[in-house]
């Protein structure tokens, strides 16, 4: 099991969220809590790694710590999934 962040912000998010991480193969259940952004996945670790669910979800138009989703992406999800994105900080 592991938990990281998803960005994302509406229902629509939760269910686009879990749906692709369940279908990274070897994902047995994964869960999205709207309210943390943190998502739990529960994985069986011969099949799949956690690089490879974060991976999967940001190709569907959401950020993790990792991985940035397409602009492109991104632009074509519905309005009340918008979210606040961090640009790459320089400090």
């Amino acid at each position: 099991t592991a938990e990281f962040e998803v960005k994302g912000s509406c229902g629509m998010c939760e269910k686009r969220i879990e749906k692709t991480a369940k279908s990274v193969k070897g994902v047995e259940s994964a869960d999205w809590n709207l309210e943390t952004k943190m998502i739990e996945v529960t994985y069986d670790e011969s099949k799949t790694d956690v690089d490879k669910i974060k991976a999967a979800i940001a190709k569907v138009g959401h950020d993790t710590d990792k991985y940035k989703a397409d602009d492109k992406v991104y632009s074509h999800l519905p309005a009340c999934c918008k979210y606040e994105r961090e640009e790459t900080k320089s400090e």
